[in-house]
């Protein structure tokens, strides 16, 4: 089953909460966040239903040229940068650089307050009766997550890298209380990823894993005092619901990931609060954990005051791929046969926009159970959901194969591959699609009924160690390209309604990071890796506006709202924070920094040394403890530095035979059997390409610069 739900109960709990209303309840200005802003940007998605709308039109397609810089803020401390998105309250920006937290002027930029989360926090900063700070252990890892703050009762809530939440005085910056939502002495990459929600006395956090081998959960904490109300495992114990699709040979389930990686949707007519939960751990391992491997990859409905489970849907059975559900839920009202229905879409990792009813969790649209590929070895289970008619945004199996893999290499898809699909031990020259619709926060018009959506088309080499614990990705393949996607997905069809390609970064995950923008003057705002901000036309994707800050590299995302009368479109940009007006006087660079080029074959570090080997002995990137990969199909450095002249050593150094040649078939070591060498002079200047003959999907790169080597 996809779902579970008391609809009936639900329906009640739903006419009650409205009787309620109808009545005569009414919310303070404070509280009142389920409707799209009209003034402030009072949480990171805007509104508790995260369609990061504004309602602010005084910037609109006739005027959007005549934007303008208004202030630059001061650079953070400490060389820091920006991710967040901001949220603006009663004339003041809140956003969280580095290991602080600042309150900035909207309408100057200047500083109000900071303060300074790690090493810093003392528990005679408060009230000696807050046991939960004065037991609790405060390391460097204590910084801010990079998603932003939530604000509520005049306090700033703010999610830290040691799993841990605080509360600050909204108007002094003061400590108020400290609370720790995971494991007490934290565990390595325990985060609070997303931003904290705050709706009605609550504070909710989903605790993320970075793959690091714990149970992801949420957290509903008393707003006043930090006091835990409720906290819920996504992987269930033994007893619970849900754990009979985790093996029971051993204790995977203990460690199964499931990570909360972004904020929460609240509706509060429901009682019901949302949230996204990541993949399932070891990742690459699906054979350590057989079966669906609840509630990874999945949307749970909660009740707001207990944390019950009221539904779930899970978006990707026994993941094993690494398709997080990364991008925050949003809740709008669907257009269904001529009706409007309560609703909750999602963007699943590959690109495609679920839509459920928000009540019961069943899919509003036609879902269909689709056959895919099967790997015995990784225990894949037969069938997967897809919305029916549904466009993904990314590239597909069928783009990739016009656009061709590296010599060497097979191309393996997610659902769409005749080969076995990775990851796998054998074959193990496999390039596939990273579902990599993730990180970036989706937006929705409820003018155009459009939710736009960014993300990355790149491919990588997920492989399955014979540590089902190790977990990593290599790019160590030439020619490797990647392909920003913005697109606008109609929530009538579930099709795209226009597309377009953007700048991505290169590198080993060149996520679109910075979250998009729409508002009722029709425009659609978003910031980019090199350094621009853009305002285009929401209805037809045409760009109508750029300004070039030249800060490339490090970007948040932009917001709305209006102080003193004007509309001002603020976004952290690297160490600052940019905010433009009509008539604003500050004006683009028109400089962008220097980006590294799709045409480079080879890209990763590159290291000095002559000596290179056939095998690689890999540390996992992820976890909470160091894993090892001996691999014997990657170079040791995969890419080498010499001067001309000079002899590199070619060692084998694993437990097969290798003949390392040159691309160019201009030299070759000879066949290398398990501990020979071969040495190889190199004197024309350049980057020379080498592969094994054996294994044509291993490569390697020697640069050769000008200077000569003493003899």
């Amino acid at each position: 089953m996809l779902f579970r739900a008391t609809t009936l109960r639900a329906t009640l709990f739903t006419l009650v909460i409205f009787a309620v209303r109808l009545n005569g309840a009414t919310l303070s200005e404070e509280e009142d966040h389920q409707g799209h802003p009209t003034k402030d940007w009072p949480t990171v998605g805007g509104d508790l239903s995260n369609t990061r709308h504004s309602a602010l039109a005084k910037v609109d397609k006739n005027n959007v040229r005549q934007l303008g810089g208004a202030w630059v803020s001061e650079r953070f401390d400490d060389g820091s940068v920006s991710l967040v998105t901001p949220v603006a309250k009663d004339g003041v920006l809140f956003v969280t650089a580095g290991r602080k937290v600042y309150a900035l002027n909207a309408i100057t930029g200047v500083r109000i307050w900071t303060f300074s989360t790690a090493p810093d926090i003392r528990p005679e900063r408060v009230d000696e009766t807050s046991e939960a700070l004065k037991n609790s252990t405060i390391t460097e890892i204590s910084v801010p997550n990079r998603r932003g703050i939530a604000i509520g009762q005049g306090l700033v809530f703010v999610g830290l890298h040691d799993g841990r939440v605080i509360a600050l005085n909204k108007d002094t910056g003061e400590l108020v209380w400290s609370q720790q939502t995971g494991v007490d002495q934290p565990k390595k990459e325990q985060v609070v990823s997303g931003a904290p929600i705050y709706s009605r006395g609550l504070v909710f956090v989903g605790l993320s894993n970075g793959d690091a081998r714990l149970r992801g959960r949420v957290t509903a904490m008393d707003a006043a005092t930090g006091k835990i109300a409720w906290q819920l495992f996504t992987v269930p114990a033994p007893g619970e619901t849900g754990h009979e699709t985790w093996p029971s040979f051993n204790d995977a389930w203990k460690f199964g990931g499931g990570g909360v990686w972004t904020n929460a949707a609240v509706d509060e007519d429901l009682g019901m609060v949302y949230f996204a939960t990541g993949n399932a751990v070891p990742p690459f391992a699906g054979d350590w954990r057989p079966g669906s491997n609840l509630y990874t990859c999945s949307v749970l409905a909660l009740e707001i005051k207990t944390g019950k489970l009221r539904w779930y849907y899970q978006l990707v059975r026994h993941d094993v791929f690494d398709a997080d559900v990364g991008t925050p839920v949003i809740l709008h009202d669907a257009q269904i046969e001529g009706q409007l229905r309560k609703a909750v879409a999602i963007l699943r990792a590959d690109g495609h926009l679920f839509q459920l009813d928000r009540v019961t969790g069943h899919p509003l649209r036609a879902v269909e159970e689709r056959a895919v590929p099967q790997l015995a070895s990784q225990k894949t289970v037969p069938t997967q959901p897809f919305p029916v008619g549904a466009e993904s945004i990314l590239m597909d199996c069928d783009d990739w194969k016009k656009e061709g893999v590296p010599a060497g290499f097979v191309l393996g898809c997610m659902w769409t591959s005749a080969a076995a699909p990775p990851p796998s031990k054998d074959p193990q020259n496999v390039l596939a699609p990273f579902p990599s619709a993730r990180v970036s926060p989706m937006a929705y018009s409820p003018e155009t009924r459009y939710f736009y959506a960014q993300a990355t088309s790149f491919l990588t080499w997920p492989r399955r160690s014979p540590d089902p614990y190790y977990f990593d990705f290599d790019r160590s393949a030439p020619g490797l390209r990647e392909h920003g996607e913005l697109a606008a997905i109609d929530s009538r069809t579930g099709r795209i309604a226009w597309k377009r390609r953007v700048y991505a970064p290169k590198g080993a995950f060149p996520f679109l990071r910075g979250g998009l923008l729409t508002t009722s003057g029709g425009l659609l705002f978003r910031s980019a890796p090199d350094g621009t901000i853009e305002a285009s036309d929401a209805q037809s994707g045409r760009i109508l506006w750029t300004f070039q800050t030249g800060m490339a590299g490090a970007y948040g995302s932009p917001v709305t709202y209006e102080a003193d009368g004007e509309q001002y479109v603020a976004v952290p940009m690297g160490p600052s924070v940019w905010a433009f007006k009509l008539g604003g006087e500050l004006q683009t660079t028109n400089t962008a920094a220097a980006l590294p080029k799709q045409e480079e074959a080879f890209f990763g570090p590159v290291i000095d040394t002559a000596d290179v080997e056939t095998t690689s002995l890999k540390r996992s990137s992820f976890g909470s403890g160091t894993r090892y990969f001996v691999d014997e199909f990657a170079f040791h450095p995969y890419r080498s530095r010499v001067e001309k002249g000079a002899k590199v050593r070619f060692v084998n150094n694993g437990k097969m035979e290798h003949e390392i040649v040159a691309l160019d078939g201009s030299w070759s070591t000879g066949r290398l059997r398990p501990t020979q060498e071969s040495w190889i002079s190199f004197r024309s200047p350049g980057e020379h390409t080498y592969i094994c003959k054996d294994h044509p999907w291993s490569y390697g790169q020697v640069i050769v610069t000008e200077e000569q080597v003493d003899q």
